[in-house]
């Protein structure tokens, strides 16, 4: 017997004006015709939530001033909207971070309400079944923490085997970065990270080389470890300036950099003549398509990738802000923290 839907739940909302978040009660949503209303088991806590909550990103089509939080969510099938087929009661699922209308993508969690709560409705072709033995907090960072550093590799950089990489920032998006990199067949993954215990798991997870990026020889370090061509590609996981003037000075002839942190600083390369001289180029990169979730979920049915060491501690939907806090102050260096309504 599929168990009874409440009238009410938990959820985590953001008044996007004041920038108060707290968790309180709202009613359950319907789903509509051709949407489907799932039951959040898991539901990752990026530093998008963050960058939210404290203002540095704002929603650009939200109706209204207050979202429930979460873009990275994972749950079973509570109850089908009008016309849907193709899904079961208790059905494992995980949802597409957004959802194009018009168009135009809008984000899970930022433009509509997202997974921080017991419940959440999603248009039906955005669920993702989840293979039996990938257990749901896996599950739900797949779309974000996973697809995003995937998609930067596979379509921005277009990586290809052999090929010197450098990776900036190892945390969420960056230690899946260095694991899907060695997936690709890149060669040597050099990793970059002020903090060492970053720099030990870039190792574990696959890096050739770890460096700190305040050594004043990491450019010649890299060099060195390329055989003196540099990069073909940086990827600033870490969305920070000095970062990306480091990365472009360590890149080859004809290498790229590419932007996947956010900020809102600004981009600058202290030698432009050097950077045109050696047709350098900057790709700016922003999340994934449906089809880069898709492939992880194969990757993984199949048994090449894991994601066993991508959870850094799960806590209960009632202690969002308290998850937020610690990614945001990077207590204990976390890759993922995953609420558990």
């Amino acid at each position: 017997m599929a168990e009874k839907i409440p009238d009410s739940m938990l959820a985590g909302r953001l008044d996007v004006r004041t920038r108060d978040f707290a968790v309180t009660e709202v009613p359950v949503p319907a789903p509509g015709p051709g949407e489907v209303l799932v039951r959040v088991r898991a539901a990752g806590v990026c530093l998008s939530d963050v960058h939210l909550i404290e203002g540095e990103l704002r929603p650009l089509f939200l109706r209204g001033d207050t979202v429930t939080l979460g873009h990275e969510v994972a749950g079973t099938v509570a109850a089908l909207g009008p016309g849907v087929t193709g899904w079961a009661d208790d059905q494992r699922v995980l949802l597409q971070a957004g959802e194009e209308r018009n168009g135009v993508v809008h984000t899970r969690g930022v433009d509509y309400d997202g997974g921080w709560a017991q419940y959440a409705v999603a248009r039906a072709d955005t669920l993702v079944a989840v293979p039996d033995d990938l257990p749901l907090e896996q599950a739900c960072i797949v779309p974000d923490a996973v697809s995003t550093p995937w998609a930067a590799i596979t379509a921005t950089a277009g990586v290809r085997p052999a090929q010197p990489v450098g990776v900036w920032g190892i945390g969420g998006l960056g230690a899946h970065g260095v694991q899907l990199l060695r997936l690709a067949g890149a060669a040597p993954i050099i990793a970059v990270d002020p903090v060492p215990a970053a720099r030990e798991r870039a190792l574990q997870f696959g890096a050739d080389l770890a460096l700190d990026p305040a050594d004043d020889d990491l450019v010649d370090q890299v060099r060195a470890a390329t055989g003196g061509t540099g990069l073909a590609v940086a990827f600033d996981f870490a969305g920070v300036a000095a970062v990306r003037e480091q990365a472009v000075r360590a890149l080859g002839p004809g290498g790229a950099l590419v932007l996947v942190g956010l900020t809102r600083q600004p981009l600058t390369i202290r030698d432009g003549t050097a950077f045109s001289y050696f047709g350098q180029k900057v790709l700016g990169h922003y999340g994934s398509m449906p089809e880069h979730v898709l492939e992880l979920v194969q990757l993984v049915r199949h048994h090449r990738i894991d994601f066993a060491r991508s959870v850094s501690d799960t806590l209960p939907l009632s202690e969002a802000a308290t998850a937020v806090e610690r990614l945001s102050n990077k207590e204990g260096n976390p890759i993922r923290l995953v609420l558990q309504p």
